[in-house]
């Protein structure tokens, strides 16, 4: 005799929340009820890229700092380095000749939210809405649309990692920290990244005095260990471009 189980929402909530969470603790894709019970998958942080190869993702988050990033643009180039600038909207509307000149330099442009805010003291709506602010301005001064998206603070929860899923975005955080805000010493900045740098590395930098004198050694070592220097979408490749 076949025996029918009946569910409350509340239990099966909970279940899916269980499930969540050993989804994420296992560094998978999750599915999710919202507020209406629809299923909806959605993309983990990704905290480096899936490609197996001697290449790096050196990322720049931007809200700050655009007197140091022409100079910078030049070390970058020196070394064939091309690089992730994250953005914020609020920033790139203050400096769209800079902004330009970094997208037509061979560098990626993507998105760090309209305003450098605290993400996780958001709404999923207020979410959405920084994201898509940022990449209207982005398209607006580029030409192109952002598809990656790194919080400010590197402050992520599920509601974050959700709402940055509903429109398509890869949520980026980073193996490698530079912690250059605080304003080390150049050699300290470059050994840092040298320590701890790998295959598929995403390495987290801003555009700080220190980073500017620490890039013609660190750039230089990273070439000569064999890594090629490359935008974020080089090394994060959909699943079933890497079998």
């Amino acid at each position: 005799m076949m025996k029918v189980y009946y569910f409350s929402r509340r239990n099966l909530l909970l279940s899916v929340a269980v499930f969540a969470l050993i989804c994420t603790f296992l560094g998978v894709s999750i599915i999710y009820l919202d507020s209406v019970g629809v299923v909806s998958q959605v993309q983990e942080p990704i905290y480096q890229g899936n490609t197996g190869e001697k290449a790096v993702a050196l990322t720049v988050n931007v809200d700050w700092g655009e007197e140091f990033i022409p100079a910078m643009l030049k070390e970058f180039k020196k070394q064939d380095a091309r690089v992730t600038f994250f953005v914020t909207g609020t920033w790139a509307r203050k400096n769209p000749a800079i902004l330009k000149n970094m997208s037509q330099a061979g560098h990626s442009i993507q998105n760090h939210g309209d305003k450098h805010l605290h993400f996780n003291q958001l709404s999923s709506t207020q979410i959405k809405e920084q994201v898509r602010g940022a990449e209207k301005t982005i398209a607006e001064i580029t030409g192109k649309k952002s598809r990656f998206f790194a919080p400010p603070y590197g402050e992520q929860n599920q509601q974050v990692v959700s709402a940055v899923s509903d429109l398509n975005y890869q949520l980026i955080m980073w193996s490698v920290d530079t912690v250059d805000w605080q304003r080390p010493a150049p050699e300290v900045i470059t050994k840092r990244v040298m320590n701890r740098v790998h295959n598929d590395a995403i390495v987290l930098m801003h555009p700080t005095e220190p980073t500017l004198k620490a890039l013609p050694t660190l750039l230089k070592e990273l070439k000569d260990e064999g890594y090629r220097m490359v935008p974020i979408e080089e090394i994060v490749k959909p699943e079933s471009a890497t079998k």
